[in-house]
């Protein structure tokens, strides 16, 4: 079933790149695995897939160890991260996709040192206003984008966005189209290549407005699981 998924999402995907006129093979897949056992990512893995999104750092150590023998499984940080878990994170993952903060940025830097590679990051922007979301305002971006550029061990790659519940896919259009105006705004695809936007239900809508990874969950892995 989970490769049948993945097959149908792909399609998706290229056919959404069609109609915006992109190459499908520029935007990444994300699978978020969140709640799903480390079984559900092999088969997805068996399936051809090999980015994969964690929200939690204890379930994301817990699946790095599970999973070790993969050794081309990228894992994903797609969740708020307090600064006490960034030495779980900065170990693990490829890219971290919600640093909305210096003191995070700055922890994940010292956390990431001594890595054959620099930690790729996303800042988080709240493109919606809403009070219960993390991410950095639009007008705060400039700062944070100058202190993660002078860490050594991070290396800044763009923008990444939640955008408000909305009643239909097409309403969400407007804020995957705020996110790709702000990086337009502070160096554009030059200094930010990466626009992390678009989920299972709207992310035909985000590519046409410039997603290069879309983090899809439920419809690769069935509908959400409680947390044990």
């Amino acid at each position: 079933m989970i490769a049948e998924n993945l097959a149908d999402v792909r399609a998706r995907i290229a056919a959404a790149a069609a109609r915006a006129g992109r190459d499908p093979t520029s935007i990444q897949l994300l699978a978020v695995s969140k709640t799903k056992p480390a079984e559900a990512v092999a088969e997805a893995y068996a399936a051809g897939q090999r980015a994969f999104g964690e929200n939690y750092a204890q379930e994301l150590e817990t699946k790095h160890a599970a999973l070790a023998h993969l050794k081309d499984l990228d894992w994903h940080f797609v969740g708020r991260l307090q600064t006490n878990k960034a030495k779980v994170v900065a170990k693990i993952a490829k890219m971290v996709h919600a640093v909305d903060g210096e003191r995070l940025a700055r922890e994940l830097g010292k956390r990431a040192e001594g890595r054959e590679a620099p930690l790729d990051v996303l800042v988080e922007v709240n493109v919606g206003g809403e009070a219960s979301k993390g991410g950095v305002a639009p007008g705060d971006l400039a700062p944070l984008l100058s202190a993660i550029e002078a860490i050594g061990s991070l290396r800044l790659r763009g923008l990444m966005s939640i955008p408000p519940p909305t009643p239909d896919a097409e309403s969400s259009r407007r804020f995957h189209h705020l996110l790709r105006s702000i990086r337009d705004a502070h160096g554009g695809p030059a200094r930010l290549p990466e626009l992390s936007m678009g989920m299972t239900d709207d992310l035909e809508v985000a590519i046409e407005e410039g997603a290069t990874i879309v983090r899809v969950g439920t419809a690769i892995f069935g509908a959400r699981t409680a947390r044990t």
